[in-house]
């Protein structure tokens, strides 16, 4: 691996795959370091120096924009830096850029948060709420929300191959939170628009090779019922302000 590799501090998590995958679409060389989000390793202080957050995923570029070592965390200023550093895959103008940047947003402040509550709500909480019935405002309101989105997605792809015109890191940021769709309770069928440009976006071989990454990574699934699982939910839906 050479010295000037990207640092990716990684968890195979859909945020994790935008990078992964824009890593192989602009050719950077790139060296994982995986984070074990379910054993709590992204509470480490080293981790918490680079992602004030303490969320996946995080880089370390050798070879900044000024030449010295630069971090970056939050999936979509990654995406934004990965493009401005090599001037592709963000493109030709700045009105193209402006574009593009407002579906960045679109999916970070809408698609990917509420995919995830859907997420939460349909396969975790029942396993950490004994009621329920205090579960179905918040299935029926997530799940509701991410079908409206993907209207938001099919209405923007009656008309063209991609989110923003040309392939972008627009698409890059919203792909990897549609792999899921049958855990947020959305059939792709009834979007016919937006499957054909899923399955269009899939079927490019940096995206299928950044997917890839992680795969082997130990894997607790939160939605089983085992004390490891449990262990996990505690850590990853309990978390406060305060730190031990």
């Amino acid at each position: 691996m050479s010295e000037n590799s990207i640092k990716v501090h990684y968890w195979p998590t859909p945020n994790g795959k935008k990078i992964t995958i824009a890593l192989e679409e602009l050719g950077l060389p790139y060296e994982i370091i995986l984070v074990n989000i379910g054993a709590g390793e992204q509470f480490k202080p080293e981790f918490l120096a680079i992602s004030p957050n303490n969320r996946m995923p995080a880089i370390v570029d050798p070879q900044g924009p000024d030449g010295a070592e630069l971090s970056v965390f939050e999936s979509g200023a990654i995406l934004q830096y990965l493009a401005r550093k090599t001037n592709a895959l963000y493109g030709a103008s700045e009105r193209d850029r402006v574009e593009i940047d407002q579906w960045v947003h679109w999916q970070i402040g809408g698609l990917g948060p509420m995919s995830g509550q859907a997420n939460h709500f349909r396969n975790y909480a029942p396993r950490m709420v004994e009621d329920a019935k205090q579960l179905e405002y918040g299935i029926a309101r997530y799940t509701n929300e991410v079908n409206r989105l993907y209207g938001v997605l099919e209405r923007r792809l009656a008309d063209r191959d991609f989110i923003a015109g040309a392939y972008s890191i627009a698409d890059i940021a919203s792909w990897p939170w549609i792999v899921g769709h049958k855990a947020f309770g959305q059939d792709l069928e009834a979007f016919p628009k937006l499957q054909a440009w899923f399955e269009r976006v899939g079927a490019r071989p940096a995206v299928q090779r950044g997917i890839e990454v992680g795969k082997d990574a130990p894997k607790t699934t939160l939605a089983d019922d085992t004390p490891e699982a449990e262990a996990a939910r505690r850590l990853l839906f309990g978390q406060t302000a305060k730190r031990d």
